[in-house]
């Protein structure tokens, strides 16, 4: 039996995401480390690598796929009810200590991450979310980035078939790699982990490139969410949290940001869990700063209103939450609210179409998808 790299090296082709440095060297943009690659080395994700002076990408497999409430994503202001077809590869450019998905994410860096990949087509991927009841194609649980082009071909038939289609990631991109995903996306959620440059280096990564991401998702036009993991000790202080904030209004203070509760988990196991008056501290400095849409996630019903989203001309509750399960929905066919007509930034249905789930669930039909041994 080969080993997982092995397994995945015979699922590759060449990819359209790099240059060539010399004879010997080429560089990769994918995401913002821009690797140098040496011939028959990876890059710092461990699944792009350079082979005879080809760049040569992951294609053909899925890490797993998953039916969630595009709530759980989390996207707001996408669509409220709608169901979330989820898919994702294997690997990642960063190593959170306390990554939820570290079983597909750190699949080649760590011994104890299982996650048997399954062999997947665009096409198949895309008949399976129709046959689900989907109306969103999301690229999770690893980082969607470094798979770009995978997913920019399921995401071509996607939108052939009427689907809509996002990425969930940790924005460490660069210009090359969202010109590349522009005609492709529709929604964009990433993780603004801290607003320290020395807390990122701890994750693996530097803070210039999420930031820059996010200021060009905006002017691009992409919708964008950001979600915040409040971590007690790594990056909960009221300073921190003003900054980040700030930055953000400075973009736009319409980005809905969603500060969720941390629960120990992988390798962090030293900070206690987040609690519901942590997050709702968080969300009145956000208030103060200017952020207009800011959401508290992970306690359900332990948040008060920050579960709800809100008319910012009149103040009357147009969504009305528990978790992920929409208990009232006020918004009019034409993104406004329901009351005094304000436009409501985001991306709305003609009318709420009731939910599929409000909890995640695996695929129910039967599809093509076989382990890769």
């Amino acid at each position: 039996m080969s080993t997982l790299s092995e397994a995945l090296h015979q699922r590759v082709r060449p990819g359209e995401l790099y240059e060539t440095i010399d004879r010997k060297r080429i560089r990769c943009f994918a995401c913002g480390h821009c690797c140098p690659i040496l011939e028959g080395q990876a890059g710092v994700c461990k699944v792009r690598y350079n082979r005879e002076g080809t760049l040569y990408v992951p294609w053909g497999y899925v890490g797993g796929v998953q039916c969630d409430p595009v709530e759980k994503k989390p996207f707001f202001h996408a669509y409220p009810g709608a169901l979330a077809y989820s898919f994702g590869m294997l690997g990642c450019d960063l190593h959170c200590s306390y990554c939820q998905n570290w079983v597909t994410s750190q699949a080649l860096r760590d011994p104890r991450a299982v996650s048997p990949p399954l062999t997947a087509m665009p096409d198949a991927l895309v008949a399976d979310a129709l046959r689900q009841g989907a109306r969103v194609l999301v690229s999770t649980y690893n980082e969607p980035l470094i798979t770009a082009e995978w997913a920019v071909a399921v995401f071509k038939q996607a939108h052939a078939a009427g689907l809509k289609t996002a990425f969930v990631s940790n924005g460490n991109g660069t210009p090359q790699v969202l010109e590349f995903l522009r005609p492709w996306i529709d929604f964009y959620k990433v993780d603004l982990k801290s607003f320290d440059d020395r807390h990122y280096h701890q994750l693996g990564g530097r803070i210039g490139p999420i930031l820059d991401t996010i200021r060009r998702l905006h002017s691009m036009g992409i919708w964008l969410e950001i979600v915040t993991l409040l971590i007690p000790g790594f990056n909960d202080s009221d300073e921190e949290l003003r900054r980040l904030t700030e930055f953000l209004v400075g973009v736009s203070p319409e980005i809905p940001w969603h500060v969720t509760a941390f629960h120990k988990d992988y390798k962090m196991s030293d900070p206690d869990d987040t609690k519901a008056e942590d997050l709702m501290r968080a969300a009145e400095i956000a208030k103060s700063a200017g952020l207009r849409y800011i959401y508290a996630g992970n306690l359900p019903g332990e948040v008060g209103e920050l579960e709800n989203t809100r008319c910012q001309g009149c103040g009357k509750t147009l969504i009305r939450r528990y978790g992920y399960f929409i208990e009232e929905y006020q918004i009019t066919a034409d993104g406004c609210c329901s009351g005094c007509g304000q436009a409501v930034p985001g991306r709305w249905g003609q009318k709420f179409e009731g939910q599929i789930t409000d909890r995640p669930f695996i695929p129910r039909f039967r599809n093509s998808f076989v382990p890769i041994t």
